[in-house]
């Protein structure tokens, strides 16, 4: 214990007040927090040991059932660092920081964005289980405004109205969502974290996020599934290949350039 004890230095102890206090950082921002606690307390660390420097820290943070975890955006595949608290695996971990209104409806909108189909609810479908809580009726504007705090606390997601579980949630809690949602939730085939935005195998069913997708099939003209060897029959993001199709219509010469299916039309002036 005295041998790992010494391994704890100022810049580890530093490195996690930081994280504690961000939530959730980005892995580039992680990296510079990395050498900036290793500058400022003169402690050497390789720039490129980050996940060493981690492994310490685990190590003392283990008699307290926390742990630094690393997990991936589903929306650009950016690695992300979060403290978790393995001692409170559910909602409860935030009970602290709201009532308990504020936390079922949480735990509804939870619901309705790992049941969905594409990993997202509507801000329409949400408000509509406010007045239906049964701790105490919410007033719409007043869920509106919860929701607002979910996503500033970076527990929830939100673009254009709709609604999914920010990567700090999904990092903090993966263990409860895979045991309480058994039937439908997934860790991605290949980075091997939880995902609740996914494409998914037809003929096996297995899962992948869309930046593991975009990676994993690039280049490929017929992108087949990393476990059954069938072709992927949804549609890869990110796909460049472009198929020009010649179109004569009204005497003009066009062309249309396909992207994954969609038709771009370019007159000759743009060419």
């Amino acid at each position: 214990n005295t041998v790992m004890a010494a391994q704890m230095t100022n810049a580890h102890r530093r490195f996690l007040q930081v994280l504690m206090s961000n939530g959730i950082t980005e892995g580039s921002e992680a990296r510079k927090l990395h050498q900036h606690c290793c500058e400022t307390d003169k402690v050497y660390s390789a720039h490129d040991k980050l996940d060493d420097f981690i492994s310490t820290i685990n190590s003392h943070l283990q008699p307290l059932f926390m742990q630094i975890r690393k997990g991936v955006s589903e929306d650009d595949g950016r690695a992300h660092y979060a403290v978790v608290n393995l001692a409170e695996t559910d909602v409860t971990k935030m009970a602290s920081d709201y009532t308990e209104m504020e936390l079922e409806l949480f735990r509804k909108t939870m619901d309705l964005i790992i049941l969905s189909e594409n990993g997202f609810a509507s801000s329409t479908d949400i408000l509509n289980f406010a007045d239906q809580l049964k701790t105490k009726k919410m007033k719409k504007k007043e869920a509106e405004q919860v929701l607002k705090v979910f996503v500033e606390d970076k527990w929830l997601s939100e673009k254009n109205g709709e609604y999914t579980l920010h990567t700090r949630c999904i990092i903090e809690m993966e263990q409860y969502i895979l045991s309480n949602y058994q039937d439908v939730a997934r860790k991605c085939n290949i980075c091997h974290s939880l995902t609740i935005q996914s494409q998914v195998c037809e003929s096996c069913g297995t899962g992948m996020h869309l930046p593991c997708v975009r990676k994993y099939f690039r280049g490929q003209t017929e992108p087949r599934c990393p476990k059954c060897n069938e072709f992927w029959s949804c549609d890869t993001p990110g796909n460049k290949q472009r198929i020009l199709k010649k179109i004569e219509c009204n005497n003009t010469r066009k062309w249309a350039v396909m992207f994954s299916g969609t038709a771009h039309t370019i007159h000759n002036s743009e060419y």
